[in-house]
């Protein structure tokens, strides 16, 4: 047996993928794996989890540290029983490049008229569509946090014109921002919604029909679209068909959705102007994954303090 403490991975993520990337990480420490259900998780003090069983920490009742799988923490902060322990979210440049990606390949695709096309090409339709220049369009981001900022930043370089919005006021160079208070004048300039919150209280169906009204309306876009890969449950999915389909908005790119996997008999699916991705706007890689969860072992160890640390007040 290892004198380092155990990890203990309880990770929904593909079997390959988790076995391809132990091969290198935490070498001279113990790796105890949850899903085997004979396996004692009693010696295991840490935790790397996306979705953990529900019994985990039963069955590992010495754990001093929880580390997420994934930028968001909500699925540990919903667990029931759950200790009272530092969760510490997962950030690292492979996480944060992957969603930018996704973001601005989004906003360009809307701004180039990518599904229209799409619907052309299927039905043999040879038309040229008018298309703005990303300088005609403002794109609001909501949540400036590290994955939001990225975002920005880079549509910013795009040549969209961009604004950004959190509870409490960010700053970013060359970019105007919002907090809470200004929520209104945010979205009045808006014609392009991102978003990029943690799962909260505060926004558990924050993107809803209220919301979607008070976007720029007469935009070069003709209306506004909405863009999400943050949390489903920040979406009212009634709301967001319905906006769809009076034209409050003039399309959507989804990555997460209130119920996972998107049910087949959802009408979004079949929408023209809707693009659907399989909450895979960021998937986290597990290398990545734990090798930042070994930075942090190494300096909780050496006395030193955690990053990236969960204010539980706060869900993120």
């Amino acid at each position: 047996m290892s004198a380092k403490r155990a990890v203990v991975i309880d990770l929904k993520f593909e079997r390959r993928e988790i076995d391809a990337a132990l091969r290198n990480a935490f070498q001279g420490r113990d790796v105890l794996r949850a899903s085997d259900r004979d396996q004692d998780l009693s010696a295991a003090g840490y935790a790397i989890v996306w979705k953990p069983d529900a019994d985990l920490f039963r069955r590992a009742p010495n754990l001093q540290v929880l580390f997420s799988g994934g930028a968001g923490v909500d699925h540990i902060l919903a667990m029931p029983d759950l200790p009272d322990l530092p969760i510490v979210r997962f950030v690292d440049e492979s996480l944060t490049t992957r969603m930018s990606e996704w973001v601005v390949l989004q906003c360009l695709s809307h701004l180039r008229q990518a599904p229209r096309y799409l619907k052309q090409q299927r039905e043999r339709v040879w038309r040229e569509l008018p298309q703005p220049e990303a300088k005609d369009l403002t794109v609001g981001v909501m949540g400036l946090g590290v994955l939001g900022q990225d975002s920005a930043i880079k549509l910013k370089m795009m040549g969209f014109d961009v604004v950004g919005w959190s509870r409490r006021k960010k700053e970013l160079p060359g970019i105007e921002t919002f907090d809470a208070d200004g929520i209104d004048a945010f979205l009045s300039r808006t014609d392009i919604l991102v978003g990029l919150l943690p799962l909260t209280p505060e926004t558990r169906g924050l993107f809803n029909a209220a919301l979607f009204s008070k976007l720029r309306k007469g935009g070069r876009l003709g209306a506004p679209v909405f863009i999400n890969a943050g949390r489903g449950g920040s979406q009212v999915e009634a709301d967001v068909l319905a906006a769809l389909q009076e034209g409050t908005l003039g399309g959507a790119s989804l990555d997460v959705f209130e119920t996972e996997p998107l049910a087949t008999d959802s009408p979004l699916w079949a929408m023209d102007n809707v693009i659907i991705t399989p909450h895979a706007a960021s998937a986290s890689d597990a290398a990545a994954l734990f090798r930042h969860a070994e930075r942090q072992i190494d300096r909780i160890e050496a006395g030193q303090p955690l990053e990236h640390l969960v204010d539980r007040g706060t869900g993120y």
